[in-house]
């Protein structure tokens, strides 16, 4: 299969996702959600993501420097925008991260350690993501803010299960079918993730940096839940932070243009269980990928000023 053939592939599934969560839900509830939304948000989500960016870039440089690699601040930032316009635009979520990887081991005789510079700064930020999931899981749980749907009401459980499954069984199938090169790679990084995450003090530098960037992902996401009023006191704010939490991870899968479609799949199905209207999930999932994919923009700038990327 060739490249261009996958790329068509990925947009195809992208769009089909989408279309698929729109045709089962009121797309005037939806539509009706976003209009409520106002555009001044854009301000405080900018200036959040402008944190994201910062702080992401300086835990990228800081696992470099613990591999005994430098890189400048402002320099991290630029090529960190870069990437996160590249993964808004491209499929798969990581292509601006490769980028990242291969741009900066040119700049070093060192070229094994700036790729796992970036792999481990990535890994770092996926498992905080990870624990941040599974306490919001437990705590939603244990409280009964998450039901179970009932079986037995026909087709529309059978869809509901089989988007549940297909969240959450995405990355082990990947994982399964790649696991001999996973675990060849795991090996190759052995090293490198003790310098960069297990010697002290890389694991707490690691863990607060990576929870100061998730925080910001979620005060997006939440940003967007107050401004159609969903979110008015510390009960609506632990909720939504917690299916926040959930939307994030699963645009981890790699399946589709920066987690369109499986996102809003995921919505679709996770805000009925928590006693919400889909569609107020799928909406906020919608706007959530326009304000991210506009606040990204400064990376379109990097790219069109860089001379090493036009030549």
């Amino acid at each position: 299969m060739t490249d261009r053939l996958r790329l068509m592939l990925r947009w195809v599934v992208t769009l089909a996702l989408i279309g698929v969560v729109f045709w089962h839900l009121d797309q005037a509830r939806i539509w009706a959600v976003l209009r409520t939304i106002s555009p001044l948000i854009l301000i405080p989500v900018f200036l959040l993501t402008v944190v994201q960016v910062v702080v992401s870039a300086w835990r990228w440089r800081f696992t470099l420097s613990r591999l005994r690699l430098s890189l400048p601040l402002g320099q991290a930032v630029r090529e960190y925008y870069l990437a996160t316009f590249l993964n808004q635009i491209l499929p798969g979520g990581v292509a601006g991260d490769i980028n990242r990887a291969w741009r900066s081991s040119l700049e070093t005789d060192q070229r094994l350690a700036a790729v796992h510079g970036v792999a481990i700064e990535r890994l770092s930020g996926q498992v905080t993501l990870a624990l941040v999931v599974a306490v919001s899981l437990a705590g939603l749980v244990v409280s009964g803010s998450l039901q179970v749907p009932a079986t037995g009401a026909g087709s529309g459980n059978v869809l509901l299960w089989v988007a549940v499954s297909l969240v959450i069984l995405a990355p082990a199938v990947w994982l399964i079918r790649s696991g001999g090169k996973v675990a060849a790679y795991l090996r190759r990084l052995a090293e490198h993730l003790r310098l960069a995450l297990w010697q002290w003090p890389a694991l707490p530098v690691q863990v607060l940096s990576s929870c100061l960037v998730l925080a910001s992902y979620l005060a997006v996401f939440l940003v967007l839940a107050v401004s159609p009023g969903f979110v008015t006191g510390v009960v609506d704010l632990l909720l939504w932070a917690a299916l926040g939490s959930f939307l994030l991870l699963s645009m981890v899968i790699p399946l589709t243009v920066a987690g369109w479609g499986v996102r809003e799949g995921a919505a679709a199905v996770l805000w009925p269980m928590a006693g919400l209207p889909a569609e107020q999930g799928v909406a906020i999932s919608v706007g959530y990928g326009v304000v991210v994919l506009i606040s990204s923009f400064p990376g379109l700038l990097v790219l069109a000023t860089s001379s090493d990327i036009n030549r």
